[in-house]
Formats: structure tokens, C-alpha cells, sequence
């Protein structure tokens, strides 16, 4: 892959993150929502398999352009209500800036459905500031977003379809509260949050998951 197909925003900023929990488990990979492939092919160099969905065609296309041949890649053009995987589960399921694009209950019960006992769900996802917590939040975070993306020469635009989120930091707790118990989500820099979940396993610690734990705001 040429140089010129590495970027930085947003979303790409939590990628290691997610990269050090598919390392971990060397297994199954379902990235939802996989845009044009950067995430799929990063993973791919990490996991056994991966596997990447989205609904929109063009992103599919240069999802493939973007992998090429590469036999530990499969890249399906459906929505995850649709995918069937058949009778294989998963060892992680990421969500990278796609949740908000779907039915949020509804995708995290399927979601929780196609994990292999042991495997991980891991969100990096977007709110809707509704609390005066959430405004002040998003407000303290300013200089320092400014900031991380100047230095990493920000691409914001990178063709994929984008849209507004929904629900509010507090509803999401509320819906995966109860869809997925013990379910670990903070707030995190760049205007998005990071949710993470294991399938029939005890409290995770911050070794495992590279996960820093922080009070809510």
C-alpha cells in the first residue's frame, strides 16, 4: 500500500487501540462498517482472518481496491442485519464511527450474538450531546482536538458516508447496560466515546484491553 493510502482523523486515532485487542486474541476479526478498508487491512496484519461489511457499495469497491488479493480478507457489501456468517463466530467485533448508523439495540444484541465465548466487542463510537455534561465535555476537549489535528494533519474527509448520531452518551449506557452487563464505556478525546465488552468472562483488567479506565463526566 502506497504511503499516500495512510490518513489520520478521528476514528484512526483509536485504531492501535484496537489493533492491541486483535493482537491479543489472534483470532476471528468483524469489523462493521468498514468504510474503505484501512482498518480491515491494518487488522489483517494482526488477526488470523478478518472479515469487513458495509452497506454502501463504493466503499466496498475501494475497500477491495485498497486490500487487494489477500486470502485472510473477505469484504462483504451488506448491512449487519443482513450478514450471515454462518456457522462460525467471531473473537472481536469492531465498530468504528458505524454504530450511530444502526439500530443501536438491535446491533448490539447481534452483535453479542456472533462472539465466540471469550471474544470482544470494542466501539468507537459518536454521541449526541444532550446533558450540559456532555456540552461541557465536548467544549474542554476543543483545544486539545484542535491541536491533535493540526499535528497529525487532520483528514477529515475520506469518502464515506457520514451522518449525525442519535442517541446521547446516556441512553447508549442505558441500551448496552442492558444488552451487554458490565459493559465498559468512557468518554474519550475527539468527540467520541470507547465501549468495550468480553462474552463470558470476568471484570477485564487494564492490562488485557489497553483500557484506562476514567470517571464519568
Amino acid at each position: 500500500m502506497a504511503a499516500a493510502d495512510e490518513y489520520w482523523n478521528h476514528n484512526t486515532a483509536y485504531h492501535p487501540w484496537l489493533l492491541g485487542l486483535a493482537e491479543r486474541r489472534r483470532g476471528r476479526v468483524l469489523d462493521v462498517g468498514c468504510g474503505d478498508g484501512l482498518l480491515v487491512q491494518r487488522l489483517a496484519e494482526v488477526a488470523d482472518s478478518v472479515t469487513g461489511i458495509d452497506p454502501d457499495p463504493v466503499a466496498v469497491r475501494r475497500a477491495c481496491e485498497r486490500v487487494g488479493p489477500d486470502a485472510s480478507i473477505t469484504l462483504l457489501h451488506c448491512r449487519f442485519d443482513e450478514f450471515d456468517p454462518g456457522d462460525s463466530g467471531f473473537d472481536l467485533i469492531t465498530f468504528v464511527a458505524s454504530l450511530h448508523h444502526m439500530d443501536l439495540r438491535g446491533s448490539l444484541v447481534r452483535a453479542r450474538e456472533l462472539l465466540n465465548p471469550g471474544g470482544s466487542i470494542a466501539v468507537v463510537g459518536l454521541s449526541a450531546n444532550a446533558s450540559a455534561a456532555d456540552w461541557l465535555f465536548s467544549a474542554l476537549c476543543l483545544p486539545a482536538v484542535r491541536i491533535g489535528s493540526r499535528w497529525h494533519r487532520e483528514q477529515s474527509d475520506v469518502g464515506v458516508t457520514v451522518a449525525d448520531p442519535r442517541e446521547s452518551l446516556a441512553e447508549i449506557r442505558r441500551v448496552a447496560g442492558d444488552v451487554l452487563p458490565g459493559a465498559q464505556i468512557r468518554r474519550a478525546l475527539y468527540y467520541r466515546y470507547l465501549l468495550f465488552w468480553t462474552r463470558d468472562t470476568g471484570p477485564v483488567t487494564s492490562r488485557r484491553t489497553g483500557w484506562r479506565p476514567s470517571r464519568r463526566a
